[in-house]
């Protein structure tokens, strides 16, 4: 029984002190919200930084495989390529002056 009444003794105790000093409990609990408040920030910081540094690596990615698109452009579009392709694949052939044919339109 006296163990009960010590501790209400003791809320009522810590309940009077926090009645008493309100400004005290405020500052206290303004310095609990900034706290954590910084902690938030830091996080979403970290957090956004995680994400640049992936879109970075994506960007650097996307930036090699353009360079070899445009090197692979640059090969497929050669003319001698096309020629060759031409002769052997198709049996193509430049026309003689004697196989040309003039079309003249009116």
């Amino acid at each position: 029984m006296t163990e009960t009444r010590t501790n209400f003794n003791l809320v009522n105790l810590i309940f009077a002190e926090l009645a008493r000093h309100p400004i005290r409990v405020l500052l206290f609990l303004m310095v609990l919200i900034s706290a954590f408040a910084v902690i938030m920030s830091a996080h979403h910081n970290r957090q956004m930084s995680i994400a640049l540094e992936q879109l970075m690596q994506d960007q650097d990615q996307l930036d090699i495989q353009w360079r070899h698109l445009i090197l692979e452009q640059g090969a497929l579009t050669d003319h001698n390529r096309i020629e060759v392709a031409m002769k052997k694949q198709l049996n193509m052939h430049r026309p003689n002056p004697e196989n040309e044919v003039v079309v003249r339109l009116k």
